[in-house]
């Protein structure tokens, strides 16, 4: 075995990252190793979870490091299948600890659940009506939980809206706001809007028909900053000056034009949809009121902001709905979520919602320094390269070796691997 003390961590074997991170992080080997691939979600678990279970399906979880968040070292879980998405996010992280780290915050944590009041004859009447028991219909989702009222949740407000324009002409739309603390709150919000419908329909008049929360939770958003010194952004050929306005080009791009903004928004999602899996969470849930919330001025465009200050650093920012929970759901129920979370060390749903912002601002940054200077190719080609080879049925030390071949002649293809280890194997045999 290899001295682990003179490697860095992704030299190391598989065993031996585990190894150092439970030392690293001070969760026990054998809580880790659920990771490993023995522990994790079993057969008869994923069949409690969902229906006509035949099995699980596995992605490979790796450990974005470097992370400096409010001034907190974190080892950050990420469950991802796309090469470079790990490495990008850790690098940047190191790049952005020059200027002190991410610096992240998170709204209250309130969830928005939607009642659809039809057949109503006086929308007017009926609005001031149901904002007249606003009281009451507050009280009554509050008590539906008192576990969450225990712990500080519950209803926080209520609004009516009238939808003019649509299919069916107009209708009410009641927004209850709950305050779901650190679940995630689907269930808690949708409990809610099912105990107040008859009383809102009596109240209005009408007729509830749909109960349903909206993903797009722009009351409950996390914001991550970060500043990257000028001198830190010069690599090879490239001075920082070119990387740094390079960046902010590509940046006004995605900014101007949805085409591009759908691909770069993609980018930042690669990051934070692989922590939001490896906690346990609902990641088409975030991935929809991200997509949702970048289209909100009615022009899709980037969830980041990128500029220079009057030093000439470069400035990142990311805002975007983030609705993730560490208590319900597949949280409890995960082995591996349950590990990312005490890897994470974090305690509230806030603290997982400021990781994962920031995550995604590096995986951004990442994604726009690639494309910006030597395109995103070369960063994918190498970890691409050992796929082609493990696929073309190269086995151990081959696909290493295989990998180095396909990159090295830039034919990253798998009928070259595969007319590759054909000549191996016939040499060898001859």
């Amino acid at each position: 075995m290899t001295d682990p003390t003179s490697q860095k961590f992704y030299e190391l074997n598989l065993a031996e990252r585990l190894a150092h991170l439970s030392r690293e992080s001070g969760v026990p080997l054998e809580e880790l190793e659920v990771l490993s691939g023995a522990g994790g979600l079993n057969a008869d678990q994923a069949d409690h979870m969902v229906e006509n279970a035949v099995g699980v399906f596995s992605l490979p979880l790796g450990i974005a490091r470097n992370f400096l968040v409010n001034g907190r070292e974190v080892l950050v879980p990420m469950a991802v299948e796309e090469p470079s998405v790990i490495a990008g996010a850790s690098f940047m992280a190191k790049l952005v600890r020059l200027g002190g780290g991410f610096t992240a915050e998170a709204s209250a944590p309130e969830m928005i659940g939607q009642l659809q009041v039809l057949d109503v004859t006086d929308f007017e009447g009926a609005r001031s009506r149901l904002e007249e028991h606003r009281a009451e219909l507050l009280s009554m989702a509050s008590a539906v939980d008192p576990m969450l009222m225990r712990f500080g949740g519950g209803a926080r407000d209520l609004h009516v809206r009238l939808i003019e324009r649509s299919e069916i002409g107009p209708f009410l739309v009641v927004h209850l706001i709950l305050d779901v603390r650190d679940a995630m709150g689907a269930n808690a919000i949708n409990t809610a809007l099912e105990r107040i419908a008859p009383r809102v329909a009596e109240i209005s008049g009408g007729r509830v028909h749909l109960r349903i929360l909206s993903n797009l939770a722009d009351r409950r958003l996390a914001r991550a900053v970060c500043t990257i010194p000028l001198e830190a952004l010069a690599f090879e050929g490239y001075s920082a000056e070119k990387v740094r306005d390079g960046i902010l080009d590509a940046w006004a791009f995605a900014e101007a034009d949805p085409y591009r903004a759908a691909t770069h928004n993609k980018g930042i999602m690669n990051g934070v949809d692989a922590v939001v899996l490896a906690s346990g969470n609902d990641w088409r849930a975030v991935e929809a009121g991200a997509h949702a919330y970048a289209a909100q001025s009615g022009r899709y465009t980037s969830l980041s902001i990128w500029r220079k200050d009057a030093q000439g650093n470069l400035c990142g920012e990311l805002e975007m709905p983030m609705a993730v929970g560490i208590v319900g759901g597949a949280t409890r129920v995960h082995p591996a979520a349950q590990v990312g979370l005490k890897l994470m060390k974090v305690t509230t749903a806030d603290e997982l919602a400021e990781i994962i912002v920031s995550v995604g601002l590096a995986q951004n940054l990442a994604a726009l320094r690639a494309l910006a200077t030597e395109g995103i190719q070369r960063g994918h080609m190498g970890l691409h390269a050992r796929q082609i080879a493990a696929a073309a049925g190269a086995k151990g030390d081959e696909i290493e070796k295989l990998a180095q071949q396909l990159v090295h002649e830039k034919t990253i293809r798998a009928e070259r691997a595969e007319e590759i280890l054909k000549e191996w194997r016939k040499q060898a045999y001859d």
